[in-house]
């Protein structure tokens, strides 16, 4: 992955001298905003949840084993456009922030949620060209009970389009450098997601989404 690199912001302590800052997460209590969605979804987005994310970054776009990967469609194959990599139950995340991360997420949302987040998968949008169609995270248990998808955003911001399912008017999160937010209730149901291509000149992104077991 050589080939990647994202640009810190002018603001960064390591730029203005002041050394690198160490990654650290906010408080996710009375930072978070619900928006109630219809149907029984919900949304809670945290803008800026993990500061000091570049170093998260670095590790994230250097030292992950990405895979390209091929899905069939229609009568031929083609390639997924945006690289993955899946961490199971046991399996260390590649930085320590991550593994914080899930563990906040899980005492956070133990009420609501009812079982830990365990799985962590990750995509890696290279640029304006990598994308993810529409779609809802229902190869598991998704497909019949409420749950919950946490996504943690790094590097270069991209929109994260929602929609009923079936059709519908959009909304539109817009993620961006170690942003948060949390999919509930009825979402992977009866709502859809999706991450559209862009023109515009950006860098890459990598998208972590930390799920309990047996959600995919």
């Amino acid at each position: 992955m050589s080939d990647l690199a994202y640009q810190p912001s002018m603001l960064d302590p390591a730029l203005l001298g002041h050394g690198p800052e160490r990654p650290n997460l906010g408080p996710l209590a009375g930072g978070l905003r619900r928006h109630r969605l219809i149907r029984g979804a919900w949304v809670d987005h945290l803008p800026g949840w993990v500061r000091g994310s570049d170093q998260v970054l670095e590790t994230l776009l250097r030292g992950v084993e990405w895979r390209a990967e091929r899905r069939r469609m229609y009568d031929g194959e083609v390639a997924v456009p945006r690289l993955l990599r899946w961490y199971g139950r046991g399996e260390a995340l590649p930085h320590e922030t991550l593994t914080e991360a899930r563990e906040r997420l899980t005492r956070h949302y133990a009420a609501e949620l009812g079982e830990p987040f365990v799985t962590a998968g990750m995509c890696l949008y290279r640029d304006g060209r990598d994308s993810v169609a529409w779609h809802g995270d229902t190869h598991g248990r998704s497909s019949r009970i409420d749950t919950m998808v946490a996504i943690v955003s790094f590097g270069s911001p991209r929109a994260l389009l929602l929609r009923p399912r079936g059709g519908g008017e959009s909304l539109r999160f817009p993620l961006g450098h170690g942003d948060l937010i949390v999919m509930g209730g009825s979402c992977q149901r009866t709502w859809e997601h999706s991450v559209p291509k862009t023109a515009r000149p950006v860098g890459p992104r990598v998208s972590v989404q930390f799920r309990p077991i047996g959600v995919a």
